[in-house]
């Protein structure tokens, strides 16, 4: 059963989230930036084992956009995550986030440590790593061959540009470069892609990362201040958060787990659903669906 739910914050916007599933409660943070909870589903069925509690980030989704359109700071992402906490009324909570919401989750459990019981890192990075840079090129060289690999690479560089001036124009984009966030494009994957249609992302938080934060930003300094036990998980062939973004997670952070799922992108839940849950559910020590 699946609730929608809303929390006023401080500074009087409405932050928008939705409930699935039953057992233990994972707050589950998604990324873009710019993108709703739309495009994480259930994560791969994790709602038969656990309750997920699943936040629109601000400007997305059911979620107002900030007054200050440069209300898009890492720092302003987990001011929203701890109100969410405080809301649900957890002392501490399981946390996983994905991409952009895996360096939110990053600097939540950092400033924070004491509310984080376990963290979960899924497809995410402390930086932009060189060696990340020469794996994408390599990933995205590796389906030239591909009938929308044209399509797909002009989108791509066209949304690294920032050559989206509207919510809209930058859905188009988006959806014409995804084939390349994940190993093998196919049925399952453009299923997947057409239930993202309805999305409409928020333009100006991506384009205020793309522009201010993506070339300088470093969270391997607040990794050392992670106390909780921590999970990363990645696709062994993610072309933008893969295995060179996990090493430095790996490295980082004190208690740490990493498992690498093979013949998987960016989308790990999607194309390897049975190896994510089996990761998440064995790191949570969460019991199976009866």
């Amino acid at each position: 059963m699946e609730e929608l739910n809303g929390l006023t914050t401080s500074d009087g916007r409405q932050l928008a989230y939705r409930r699935t599933g039953q057992g233990p409660t994972l707050v589950c943070h998604g990324g873009g930036p710019g993108f709703s909870a739309l495009y994480l589903g259930n994560l791969g069925g994790l709602d038969s084992h656990l309750e997920l509690v699943l936040p629109d980030p601000r400007g997305t989704g059911g979620s107002d956009r900030p007054a200050d359109p440069r209300a898009y700071r890492i720092e302003d992402y987990t001011a929203d995550l701890e109100e969410l906490r405080a809301h649900l009324g957890l002392e501490r909570m399981s946390l996983l986030g994905h991409s952009h919401g895996g360096m939110v989750a990053i600097a939540y459990a950092a400033r924070h440590p004491e509310r984080v019981e376990r963290l979960i890192l899924a497809s995410t990075l402390a930086r932009w790593a060189p060696d990340q840079e020469a794996a994408m090129e390599a990933a995205v060289a590796s389906h030239a061959d591909e009938p929308w690999y044209a399509d797909a690479k002009e989108a791509l560089e066209a949304e690294q540009e920032g050559a989206f001036a509207t919510d809209e124009e930058l859905a188009d984009l988006a959806l014409r470069e995804f084939p390349f966030y994940f190993k093998r494009y196919g049925g399952r994957e453009r299923a997947y892609l057409e239930t993202l249609r309805s999305e409409t992302p928020n333009a100006d938080t991506l384009r205020f990362f793309n522009q201010e934060i993506f070339e300088t930003f470093d969270l391997r300094p607040e990794l050392k201040k992670i106390t909780a036990p921590t999970l990363v998980v990645t696709g062994a062939d993610d072309f933008i958060t893969g295995p060179a973004s996990a090493a430095d997670l790996e490295q980082g952070i004190a208690d740490v787990e990493l498992v690498v799922i093979t013949d998987a992108g960016h989308f790990v839940f999607i194309e390897a659903p049975e190896a994510f849950q089996e990761a998440v559910l064995s790191f949570l020590g969460a019991p199976a669906a009866a």
